[in-house]
């Protein structure tokens, strides 16, 4: 069976063929170049990522997805890591052929020893010394062997080389608990907040609540309100630090909007919106006291 797998650092999945304005133009090609985009966005262009409802989520490379249709240049995908109540087998959206490879049967990253980059980015470097990919954070790739402080891993289409530092090898995920899951959300302090955000070019909130707690070994669903009707339920007063703690419109009575992992002494460590970065706060006093309605414990 033929299986689809990212080809580029960072994929990121559109709403609809026609989402991509002028100004996104390198972050749909092959190349990509993420930086470029980014550095080219105002914040009102940052803003209609979200406001124009354009992007749903993103990919890192060598993810799967499963193509259900093909429009020109684009295809529709499924992503099976990213659960939703959107789609039973997973997160929907389009992404530019270009950015996906298909890959044989062989292609595996579940229950083989793979290669984890744990530094914010990290090189990968072709075989044939031809070219070289800047990874995102948490980007996982099948292992191969290590020499002289290098790890080599199976890419989309050949042979990677990372330095080994940059990486963790394993077969099963090591769990964290809930203080694991506050230290590796640290490490992204002052990251400007992107909607749709899944990688360390950019976090949106619920993609900086999955990523900590996927660096932890806990894989959970894509959105905040999915994460908020899974995971074990936790009384307010009982909160404990690494808990996902969410917030409502009308003071918590209304729609889930926002998610944040509790840091612990009162404070929220959060990607909060389009202009600002992650940080953490204190609760009192701010409108998300106010709009704290539910706490989820994954770890």
């Amino acid at each position: 069976m033929v299986k689809w797998i990212v080809n580029v650092p960072v994929a990121t999945v559109w709403t609809s063929v026609d989402s991509p304005r002028e100004i996104d133009y390198a972050a749909v090609t092959n190349p990509v170049l993420i930086d470029t985009w980014l550095d080219g966005l105002t914040y009102e262009t940052r803003l209609g990522l979200c406001d124009q409802n354009l992007v749903q989520t993103q990919l890192l490379y060598g993810e799967e997805v499963m193509i259900t249709e093909e429009k020109e240049d684009w295809a529709h995908v499924i992503i099976p890591s990213q659960s939703t109540s959107k789609e039973t087998r997973g997160y929907p959206g389009w992404v530019p052929k270009t950015q996906l490879v298909e890959v044989a049967d062989g292609w595996n990253i579940t229950d083989v020893p793979v290669a984890i980059v744990t530094s914010r980015k990290a090189k990968l470097v072709k075989e044939n010394h031809q070219s070289s990919l800047e990874l995102s954070y948490l980007t996982t790739l099948p292992f191969l062997y290590e020499e002289e402080g290098k790890s080599f891993v199976k890419t989309p289409d050949g042979t990677g080389v990372l330095d080994a530092t940059d990486v963790v090898i394993t077969d099963s995920p090591a769990r964290g608990d809930g203080q694991a899951i506050v230290s590796a959300g640290e490490r992204f302090l002052h990251l400007p907040y992107l909607w749709g955000g899944m990688s360390s070019y950019g976090y949106d909130c619920s993609g900086f609540s999955y990523s900590m707690c996927k660096a932890n070994g806990y894989v959970i669903p894509r959105d905040a309100h999915d994460q908020a009707a899974a995971g074990k339920k936790i009384e307010i007063e009982a909160i404990e630090p690494g808990d996902l703690l969410f917030f409502a419109y009308e003071e918590g009575k209304g729609r889930i909007h926002h998610v944040g992992i509790y840091y612990g002494d009162g404070k929220l460590l959060h990607s909060p919106n389009t202009g600002k970065t992650i940080e953490i706060i204190p609760l009192e006093g701010t409108i998300y006291e106010q709009e704290l309605c539910a706490a989820r414990r994954y770890w």
